[in-house]
């Protein structure tokens, strides 16, 4: 660990009686990162100023849900939905019930997602955010039927939906009844835009698998963070599949946006604003600003 001012030059022999009368060893107050992208290292306070995005080399890290509806959502505006639905072991999965657990003590949350209602803006929108700290995203019976049923509620009162996903694709301790979730979920996106509705699907750090080839990419506007990892199989499934090198960034956010599977790439301190403007225009106009 590492202390702002620790290495502080002493100015003057007053300073140098005053630092030889502490008593006790100098221990650091604050904790330092280091970026996994530029390899420097980061003051956790500095880190979370600039919402948890490298200042030298603008990598983003991973963010937990409720960081993300802090960030997004209007403050206090936020109304959460189903928050105390639980999975079960559906299907005799071994060690599935140890694993829940341990996966709620690692969150702090009952799945995989959160869901409810909010503004952004003053924009009354329905949002979801998925949980990467709980069995990394991983859509199990619970993560559809929220995310399913926010959707109903959403087409129900004509509000526009957006939702962030962060997952490492379908639960495979739910077997088939995970997968079931993926027509599930599609089929409340394509009710909810049927009815006129907004979905604005936003990918961030890994988005892939079953939710890749779900509601995630069924957006009307489907954004990304930076270098975001999005597929459906992993590169290194890919290579050793199809035995062959496959090219620098590969299924990075700047790549699937060259390849025009996704609209944008927008940086963390920018999505707020972005989001706004996208909600004021189906809005009707009120407020339109150009992007």
């Amino acid at each position: 660990m590492l202390k702002k001012n620790l290495f502080k030059k002493v100015k003057s022999s007053a300073d140098v009686s005053a630092f030889n009368k502490q008593s006790g060893p100098n221990i650091p107050d604050e904790m330092c990162l280091r970026c996994p992208s530029c390899k420097k290292m980061i003051f956790a306070s500095d880190l979370e100023e600039n919402l948890y995005v490298c200042n030298l080399c603008g990598h983003h890290f991973r963010i937990n849900a409720r960081q993300r509806i802090h960030i997004i959502a209007d403050e206090g505006s936020f109304r959460e939905q189903d928050g105390d639905l639980t999975s079960v072991n559906l299907i005799d999965f071994p060690s599935y019930e140890s694993k829940l657990k341990h996966a709620h003590l690692q969150s702090a949350e009952n799945e995989a997602v959160i869901c409810g209602f909010c503004t952004i803006g003053g924009h009354e929108t329905a949002l979801f955010v998925m949980e990467a700290n709980f069995m990394m995203g991983s859509m199990g019976t619970v993560v559809g039927e929220k995310i399913t049923h926010l959707f109903e509620g959403a087409t129900k009162r004509s509000l526009p939906m957006l939702g962030f996903a962060v997952s490492g694709g379908a639960r495979m301790q739910e077997g088939m009844y995970s997968l079931m979730q993926m027509a599930k979920t599609s089929g409340a996106v394509k009710r909810h835009s049927d009815a006129g509705n907004l979905f604005i699907s936003f990918l961030t750090d890994p988005t892939t698998g079953g939710v890749t080839a779900s509601f995630a990419m069924l957006g009307d506007i489907i954004l990304a963070e930076p270098k975001a990892l999005i597929g459906f199989a992993g590169p290194r499934v890919i290579e050793q599949t199809i035995r062959q090198k496959l090219p620098p960034g590969f299924q990075r956010a700047e790549f699937v946006l060259d390849k025009g599977f996704v609209d944008a790439i927008i940086e963390r301190k920018q999505q707020k604003e972005y989001i706004t403007k996208l909600l004021a225009m189906h809005d009707g106009g009120k407020n339109h600003v150009c992007l």
